[in-house]
């Protein structure tokens, strides 16, 4: 039987976000309901409520989340009702071109619930990145959901920050840019997840790490994360003094965590010949960047972007809650703050300043 709950809905663009009642349907083959435990506020929601990842409003917000498993559907083998899960927007197909060549992480059909929650007056949501998580319950696809049953109740928050932004930063670090140890690394824009790209850095070995950003804050809490050094921009330039840092040549592997033309240039020529560039941050659709092509040939190397941090969810998810229960990895450390569901927009300003490097809503926790 559907059940009406409350979730954060914009339904215009550039609206304030709100709670509204929503209906969730019974799940169908392949789906599942869940119970969200905690879900932390991403850039990416405010991305959907700007209008900048498409038009279909309603949005549904909410997408990094830990969550208990309520209802199955038909066909369901890999949870069970009473699961702790982490929440993922990559529940690969297995069948597309991607998959066929064994590059998972690619994948180019990933699944998500088949029915749509709704409004109470039947007007159909879009879930933001298929998960729809500012709500007490969302509908999923099984495949969107990593059991993680051995985790405390009181690091639900912590762990829940892999299903988007702490995931894309290490996995920036450590599957796009493959950073090997020993090698030099330096990381644009130290927020949440240019700070977890700092995070996975440091777990891949690199022994110099160098943040990069323009708030002393920001800075700060990534050398207690594992940058080695840290610039500030807005004083020094960035180009050279991670070239200072690196005997004169450049970081083996630049991560633009920004994703500005700006900061791209900075990335580019602050490496090394035949150094890795690694775009995660994600652009305006309507920014543009010019380079000369003989510097993009001259310098040889690799330009990347990081989708996800290159994850794949079922396999980098236990094995980064493995890392963090053995304390290798601080994922507590990007929890600043708890709020209610009622605060998200609220969480969005709080965000824009600067002030968190996650602000974390807590629903049924």
């Amino acid at each position: 039987m559907p059940q009406t709950v409350n979730g954060v809905v914009v339904r215009e663009k550039n609206v304030p976000a709100v709670i509204e009642q929503i209906v969730i349907p019974d799940p169908g083959p392949g789906e599942v309901v869940v119970d969200v435990l905690t879900c932390g506020v991403c850039q990416t929601d405010q991305h959907f409520q700007q209008g900048e990842v498409g038009d279909n409003f309603p949005y549904l917000l909410g997408h990094e989340a830990t969550a208990r498993v309520s209802q199955i559907g038909d066909g369901v083998t890999n949870v069970k009702v009473g699961d702790k899960v982490i929440l993922n927007w990559r529940a690969v197909c297995g069948e597309c071109r991607a998959c066929r060549k064994g590059e998972l992480k690619y994948c180019f059909n990933t699944h998500n619930a088949a029915q749509k929650m709704t409004l109470t007056d039947g007007t159909e949501l879009e879930a933001a990145l298929g998960i729809g998580a500012f709500a007490e319950k969302t509908l999923v696809h099984s495949g969107q959901c990593t059991v993680i049953d051995d985790v405390e109740d009181s690091s639900n928050a912590a762990v829940g920050l892999l299903g988007c932004g702490i995931m894309a930063g290490i996995g920036a670090a450590i599957n796009t840019g493959e950073v090997k140890r020993g090698e030099s690394v330096a990381v644009i824009g130290v927020g949440g997840v240019g700070t977890a790209a700092i995070a996975g850095a440091k777990l891949a070995g690199a022994t110099t790490i160098i943040a990069v950003d323009i708030d002393p804050r920001k800075l700060e809490k990534a050398q207690e994360l594992g940058a080695t050094h840290t610039v500030n921009s807005k004083e020094t330039d960035a180009v050279e003094a991670i070239r200072e840092l690196t005997g004169g040549f450049g970081a083996d592997v630049v991560i633009d965590a920004v994703g500005r033309p700006e900061t791209y240039k900075q990335a580019f020529y602050a490496r090394d010949l035949a150094g890795r560039v690694v775009l995660v941050g994600v652009p305006d659709p309507s920014l543009k960047i010019e380079l000369p092509l003989i510097d993009v040939f001259g310098r040889g190397g690799a330009l990347k972007s990081s989708w996800y941090g290159d994850c794949l969810p079922s396999r980098d998810f236990p094995m980064l809650v493995d890392l963090y229960q053995q304390g290798r990895l601080d994922l507590d450390a990007f929890v600043t703050e708890r709020i209610t569901l009622d605060k998200v927009q609220e969480g969005f300003d709080t965000m824009n300043r600067g002030d968190v490097l996650r602000s974390v809503v807590e629903i049924n926790a």
